[in-house]
């Protein structure tokens, strides 16, 4: 099993630089994602993964070939890694959905796992899905360093899944947090214990 994974966050969309809420919307990289793929495949040098993995959307597998050129690898698009389904919120601007549901966005900033997205999945249900594909693939993976490229935000999920990192605001790309993030694995992919929450509805 692999020892390392690199967690890499696809190259930004016009959706996300207009603010809009992508979900499972399959949208290329727009000129500002390219550069910033190619900027995480030069820093990848140091990181010498052995095996690349993808999303497989349009902007993480347009991610995935710029890196795997720059590190001589190709990759391995995996079945069940789509990103989170935000249901009838993607294509609306995050503002939008703010001015017309308040609480709803204040609810959503505060605990995002109390809330079901309209015709969405939960974020639990985002990570039982996500779980059971990672621990597969890692399981009858014999490299050592395994880097996984995911759009954004589910490489947040992902990261609050491997470390309990802070999954932040799901409907907005914050350019402040890195672009990847190196996750020791101790010998199997675990998922962080957390108090299952009251669901609340939305409509």
């Amino acid at each position: 099993m692999a020892e390392t994974l690199v967690v890499i966050r696809a190259g930004a969309t016009d959706y996300e630089m207009q603010g809009r809420i992508r979900g499972t919307l399959d949208v290329p990289l727009c000129e500002q994602g390219i550069e910033e793929a190619e900027q995480i495949a030069r820093q990848l040098a140091d990181a010498s993964p052995n095996v690349l993995a993808t999303s497989g959307d349009i902007a993480a597998r347009e991610t995935a070939r710029i890196v795997g050129r720059r590190l001589g690898l190709q990759s391995k698009p995996l079945a069940g890694l789509a990103n989170l389904d935000l249901g009838l919120w993607q294509g609306s601007r995050a503002d939008d959905i703010r001015c017309r549901q308040p609480r709803l966005h204040r609810q959503w900033q505060c605990n995002p796992w109390t809330v079901a997205p309209p015709e969405g999945e939960t974020l639990d249900e985002a990570c039982r899905r996500v779980e059971t594909v990672i621990e597969r693939f890692l399981r009858r993976t014999f490299a050592h360093n395994v880097a996984l490229v995911l759009p954004d935000p589910l490489d947040r999920v992902v990261r609050w899944m491997a470390m309990g990192q802070p999954v932040g605001d799901l409907w907005r790309r914050d350019s402040r947090e890195p672009a990847f993030l190196t996750v020791p694995l101790a010998g199997q992919w675990r998922q962080v214990v957390r108090q299952p929450q009251p669901m609340m509805p939305v409509g």
